[in-house]
């Protein structure tokens, strides 16, 4: 009996993709080119003539890539973003992509990187008292989530800044904490590797611009996903305001007192702005901005049971939170097109699920247990979007659900017939009042 027509797409796909893997895979480990000649200056407009084909041939071709058909709606008409990706989060299947593999700076979109490879190393309640070497080396005008010398945080504390404020500094106090900022980015570019990210070449850990340090929408998208099946990075990323340690001061009569402010996600889809409202359903995911790579943005949504992954890099359009808003126009036809159009490729899973075992933990949590490690509040519990979080985080932009237990990914050859990575449960976002 012949295979269905979809199972071998998909075997062609994975065929693909490991054939591309084995050639890229000793270059991304070496040195991964700079987007320009100098970290400074503007990379080229023009896509590369040739670029990775992980995931299928279409996706390492320049320009749009979309199978329009009957009944298929057109894409946006007034995208700039140089490089842009639609995904199935959980299928992996790629709806649309414009130079989906263009090696671009990432900005702080690459912490999505830098939480998948340390979240599971340290549990929240641990605590670190900051000591100056710990902030050495931060980039100049970097965005601070106002962390200070001989103040003691908690690795919760710390991951708040990293993913509210996209705080470099709470980026090198967690480095430090992992032996040192050239260890965690040697940890990261493995990972990138095994998650077959071979686009992405790190060089500072923050996503702060440097020679050589680049990514793609393709591989950003990979990360997302990959960080997706963590349950503390998805309520980090997909909390919308919490309460940040302050300065320890002396207050009335001598008595030292440390009081908290309040930090906001910078993600504006998911806390809204002036031009911009909170996108109905958005989870996540990461958001950055710097001088060469401009404006970048990976985002995670959930619309009658479809969940879909959109990154845009670098929109060419000078208008305030234009990243946001083309990502917004294109989760829009991604949620009418699902179903309908057939996908142009796929994201390959990480090399290493191929080994997974029924039982296994894939989960990653802080603390190395799938109920979220240590200090996790509400395990087991389906935080509600209204609902205050018990760490006095705002529950509101908790969208992606904490179910509790251990996800379990299919086995490898499931995995590889089906192409499909399960994300958890979701917990469907309320309207606001």
């Amino acid at each position: 009996m012949p295979a269905p027509k979809k199972t071998i797409r998909r075997s062609l796909l994975v065929t693909s993709a490991a054939l591309s893997s084995l050639a890229l895979a000793a270059p991304a480990a070496v040195a991964a080119p700079s987007p320009s000649g100098s970290p400074s200056a503007s990379p080229s407009a023009t896509p590369p003539a040739s670029m990775s084909t992980v995931g299928g041939a279409r996706l390492g071709q320049p320009g749009t890539q979309v199978n329009l058909a009957g009944g298929v709606p057109v894409l946006p008409k007034d995208l700039s973003a140089r490089s842009w990706i639609v995904a199935d989060a959980e299928s992996g299947d790629v709806l649309a992509a414009h130079n989906a593999h263009w090696r671009l700076a990432p900005a702080s979109t690459l912490k999505m990187l830098f939480a998948d490879t340390l979240l599971p190393k340290f549990p929240r309640d641990t605590k670190h008292k900051v000591v100056p070497s710990d902030l050495a080396g931060i980039g100049s005008g970097s965005s601070m989530v106002g962390i200070k010398e001989e103040e003691t945080y908690t690795v919760h504390d710390l991951w708040l800044g990293v993913f509210l404020r996209s705080g470099n500094d709470a980026v090198h106090v967690l480095s430090a904490m992992n032996k040192g900022v050239e260890n965690t980015v040697k940890e990261m570019n493995e990972h990138a590797e095994e998650l077959q990210a071979l686009d992405t070449h790190v060089v500072s850990p923050d996503g702060y611009d440097a020679e050589g340090q680049v990514s793609s929408a393709y591989d950003l998208t990979l990360i997302a996903r990959s960080g997706l099946q963590k349950k503390d990075f998805r309520e980090y990323s997909a909390t919308v305001s919490a309460k940040f340690p302050g300065q320890t001061k002396k207050g009335k009569k001598g008595k030292k007192v440390r009081e908290s402010f309040e930090i906001q996600n910078t993600n504006r889809l998911l806390a809204g702005d002036s031009d911009v409202p909170v996108y109905q359903g958005i989870a996540g995911v990461k958001n950055g901005n710097t001088t060469n790579a401009g404006a970048t943005f990976t985002g995670v949504a959930e619309r009658n049971g479809k969940v879909l992954l959109v990154t845009v890099m670098k929109p060419e359009k000078d208008e305030h939170n234009e990243v946001y808003k083309e990502t917004a126009r294109l989760f829009d036809w991604g949620f009418k097109a699902a179903g309908k159009v057939q996908p142009v490729g796929e994201l390959v899973p990480p090399r290493g699920a191929e080994q997974a075992k029924p039982g296994a933990n894939p989960s990653g949590e802080a603390g190395g247990s799938g109920d979220g490690g240590s200090g996790t509040a509400g395990t087991g519990a389906k935080p509600v979007a209204s609902a205050p979080a018990a760490n006095g985080s705002s529950g509101i932009g908790t969208a992606l659900g904490i179910t509790g237990g251990v996800l379990v990914l299919l086995a490898g050859g499931a995995f590889l017939v089906n192409r499909r990575w399960p994300l958890p449960d979701l917990v469907r976002r309320r309207t606001r009042q």
